[in-house]
């Protein structure tokens, strides 16, 4: 990023701050609220950790996350969020340990690699409409019952865990947070409520799930057999 134009989106973004860490919000992405902090506040990176967000948003997760981590990729679907998280990650000094791609979990390619921590402050809230019609709507639309990247989350994301790899899963009461907990344990996770924070007339949750390294074993020999079997 050119420094004109960093200085022109500073000057023209909301600052949020996160301890002595300095974010900024342009028009068009999800400002961090409740579930970013809940998230933020139990956020455990190792030196080594190779982490992988999704649906950055501004960043400030991801941000965070490569002050101690070998690498980050970051994604989201949104492409004023990749711009944002660009900037953050250059006003942070960390740009180069992050990878910042705009898209989806779908899209992430193998030479990415596995991950040691997967972070995920889903869209969890319950909406009619069955696509999000602005940019900024792909952050908090969970279609009609609040689930429905949270559940495709479930079924994928053990494909991109190195062994004893960590999930981050931040939602909501009104998504029912009981049905991932199962969803997730039938996927073979060990999974926790890590944290919890009232808002009006929900609970935003934050659960941790891990995937044991046996299980992450038979499942890639699972998708191997599939791989074989269709070609």
């Amino acid at each position: 990023m050119k420094d004109d134009e960093k200085k022109f989106e500073e000057k023209h973004a909301k600052k949020i701050f996160f301890g002595d860490k300095i974010f900024y919000v342009l028009e068009g992405v999800y400002e961090p609220a409740e579930d970013t902090f809940l998230l933020a506040e139990n956020l455990r990176v190792k030196s080594g950790d190779e982490v992988l967000e999704v649906g950055t948003g501004c960043g400030i997760l991801s941000v965070l996350s490569a002050f101690k981590a070998e690498r980050v990729i970051a994604i989201d679907i949104n492409p004023y969020a990749v711009r944002c998280a660009k900037l953050n990650a250059t006003v942070n000094g960390v740009s180069e340990k992050m990878d910042i791609i705009c898209g989806d979990l779908s899209g992430l390619l193998k030479e990415n690699g596995l991950f040691d921590l997967i972070l995920f402050n889903a869209p969890y809230l319950p909406t009619e409409e069955n696509e999000p019609k602005d940019w900024i709507d792909y952050a908090w639309s969970g279609g009609k019952r609040g689930r429905e990247l949270i559940d495709r989350f479930i079924y994928s994301a053990s494909k991109y865990l190195k062994p004893d790899g960590r999930i981050l899963l931040v939602q909501s009461t009104l998504s029912d947070v009981k049905e991932t907990l199962r969803k997730l344990r039938k996927q073979k996770f060990n999974v926790k409520i890590a944290g919890e924070c009232k808002v009006a007339f929900e609970t935003i949750t934050l659960i941790e799930a891990i995937m044991p390294a046996k299980q992450i074993q038979k499942t890639f020999e699972t998708f191997k057999l599939m791989f074989e079997e269709n070609t």
